[in-house]
């Protein structure tokens, strides 16, 4: 029997070469074998797949469809290529003439072991196709990145005449991604209409996901809303949708509309929708949701727990952040950067720089280039300097095995400028094997406002400007150190290039939370329905500052106005808006949290240390920078951002 065996499998390796004999034969001696072998149906349910890979070879020419199609799933299930391997050998030995359901079987296998060459060579070999072997192929290619692949075969299979089903739109629309592939993904979409499956919820919700990562939000929602019924899947895809391109309202605005209509959702939508609460800072929502999360018992998925650290950071509160990190049963390098950057955004340099060190101590995770960008920059932040730069040497010397990008010498831009050594940044800056990008000299051009280096921020400034000639937050920072140094006609002249440019500066908007109602502010604005309220709050509390030592800094005032008009714009400002608007309706000692879209100016920043110190309340304020903890007038950033 032993000598059978051995012939038939080396014979085998003519057809297949890929196929071991000496392995598998020294394991099937007849002693091993029982005398009354079982049927393979008994063999496979009892998990002995050897034995039925040697019934198998017993049965010969004997093996049918029913035992072939048993076998091969159990190769299936348990990914077993080499067992695998062994069936389709023997089918090309017995000259099995295998139909086409058993031939779309193997390609399953031969992509589930993520052979896909040998999956596509079983398809080219094929003599007859169906929608289902073209299938098979094409989301063989699409679930490993081969998108080019994918969308290549569809069109194959156009030509063929084989007319797609709705699983093969779904499949292959996962692959239209980027500006050539969104190109084909419009073409589809029209072929889908033709075909009439635009309203099929699988079809539908890899339509809805298709526009939305090609950041096409609008198309997105109308094939969303055409939808004549919505699941889990579509309704979690349009929320991420708006989540990934920042438009996080308007994901809360659907969420909370979908969660009336009583849609129900996973933890995939739970960590969508935590995103968006993310960029709100929206932190009573948030807090509902994790509620929510804990009493539906939805399971703690570490992405799940990974949105929760990220949320509750961005919400100002590190505590929450940190309890979920510590009680965690299995950490990812995502959640550690959460936690770290959480740390460094805060200004947490030691925090950040024990949790690295526990980060090594465990040797669990691998830091990758996220988590050396966090801790340099919570070095820079947390006034650690000798401490980054002993990081970035040993990053130079491989030590953690990650390579220095550009990012990471940004971080020593930022690190050196923020000790007041902006000339030694600007020569790092030169000696970089990097170009400069906008983001590094943007950061040292802070450094020269800080630390009033007209010199260099003149030379910086300029290189901004030739570089990123519309961007206004170079303007604005230009002209902020033009007017610290009382150079009035040189702040004249940024403006008019301005003009000329037609750069338009974004407005600034602070906003904050109350009752779960976000209540948002402009600045000077006058739209707010408790307008005359916030005003007059703004102005008794001006009042009362002067008296406890504060001074409106008229530098934050890029116009030569006389001191009053300069005094009037400032008390216009929405951060003080939002300010006096927690002030009044929050309970005495509650914390005021402020979120803004753009950095905090320098008066607004004092004004919120004196409610901190004046009204004895813990002031968080975000801005686009950086978080700034304010108590009792002593602010977390060290008044440098």
């Amino acid at each position: 029997m032993l000598k059978k065996i051995t012939f038939f499998f080396s014979h085998s390796k003519q057809v297949f070469p890929f196929i071991s004999t000496h392995s598998y034969t020294r394991q099937l001696t007849s002693s091993s074998y029982p005398p009354n072998p079982p049927s393979l149906n008994t063999l496979i349910s009892s998990g002995n797949l050897n034995y039925a890979l040697l019934e198998m070879a017993l049965q010969g020419c004997e093996m049918g469809f029913r035992d072939y199609d048993t076998i091969l799933n159990e190769c299936v299930s348990k990914r077993a290529f080499r067992e695998g391997q062994r069936v389709h050998a023997h089918m090309i030995k017995t000259n099995y003439q295998s139909p086409v359901y058993l031939r779309t079987r193997l390609i399953v296998f031969y992509t589930k072991c993520e052979r896909l060459e040998d999956a596509r060579r079983v398809l080219d070999e094929m003599p007859e196709r169906n929608v289902v072997s073209w299938t098979a192929m094409i989301s063989g290619y699409s679930k490993r990145g081969y998108d080019s692949q994918a969308l290549n075969l569809f069109v194959q299979m156009l030509r063929s005449g084989t007319a797609p089903n709705t699983f093969t739109f779904a499949t292959v629309l996962t692959s239209c991604t980027g500006a050539f592939g969104f190109d084909h993904g419009s073409q589809i979409h029209s072929l889908i209409v033709k075909c009439l499956f635009e309203s099929h919820i699988y079809v539908g919700s890899s339509l809805l996901d298709m526009y939305a990562k090609a950041g096409k939000i609008h198309e997105s929602r109308g094939v969303f809303e055409g939808l004549p019924e919505r699941d889990v899947v579509s309704c979690t895809a349009i929320i991420s949708g708006y989540a990934q391109l920042g438009l996080d309202e308007e994901a809360l605005g659907l969420f909370r509309r979908l969660q009336r209509e009583g849609m129900t959702y996973n933890y995939v939508t739970y960590a969508s929708i935590l995103t968006a609460l993310s960029g709100l800072a929206a932190f009573e929502h948030g807090r509902q949701v994790h509620n929510y999360v804990l009493r539906y018992e939805v399971p703690s998925y570490v992405v799940l727990q990974n949105s929760l650290i990220d949320m509750y950071s961005k919400c100002g509160n590190l505590t929450y952040s940190r309890r979920i990190f510590d009680t965690m049963s299995e950490r990812t390098v995502i959640s550690w950067n959460a936690m770290l950057v959480g740390y460094s955004k805060h200004g947490k340099g030691r925090k950040v720089f024990e949790l690295f060190e526990l980060m090594k101590e465990e040797n669990k995770v691998r830091p990758d280039s996220i988590t050396l960008l966090a801790v340099l920059s919570g070095c820079s932040h947390g006034g650690l300097e000798n401490r980054g730069l002993e990081i970035f040497d040993e990053m130079m010397g491989r030590i953690d095995g990650v390579e220095p990008t550009i990012e990471h010498y940004g971080c020593i831009v930022d690190l050196l400028g923020r000790a007041g050594q902006v000339e030694k940044a600007l020569e790092f800056i030169k000696q970089m094997p990097f170009e400069p990008t906008v983001a590094i000299w943007g950061s040292l051009l802070g450094a020269c406002r800080v630390h009033l280096n007209v010199d260099i921020g003149e030379f910086v400034g300029t290189q901004l400007l030739e570089i990123e000639p519309e961007n206004a937050g170079n303007y604005v920072i230009l002209s902020n150190l033009y007017a610290a140094a009382g150079k009035w006609e040189d702040v004249q002249r940024i403006r008019e290039m301005m003009k000329e440019k037609a750069v338009i500066k974004e407005p600034g908007r602070s906003w904050t939370e109350l009752d779960q109602t976000l209540h948002t502010f402009y600045a000077s604005d006058r739209t707010h329905p408790r307008n005359e309220e916030v005003f007059g709050k703004v102005r008794d509390l001006s009042a009362r500052f002067k008296e406890a030592g504060y001074v409106p800094d008229l530098s934050c005032v890029l116009y030569d106005l006389d001191e009053e008009q300069k005094e009037r714009i400032l008390l216009g400002h929405s951060e003080k808006l939002a300010l006096a608007f927690g002030l009044i309706n929050t309970p005495e000692g509650k914390p005021i949290r402020v979120m803004k879209n753009l950095r905090i100016c320098i008066d607004c920043h004092n004004f919120a240390k004196f409610v901190s110190m004046v009204y004895e309340r813990e002031v968080s304020l975000r801005d686009k920078s950086r978080f700034h903890h304010i108590i009792r007038g002593v602010c977390s950033c060290g008044d440098y951002w």
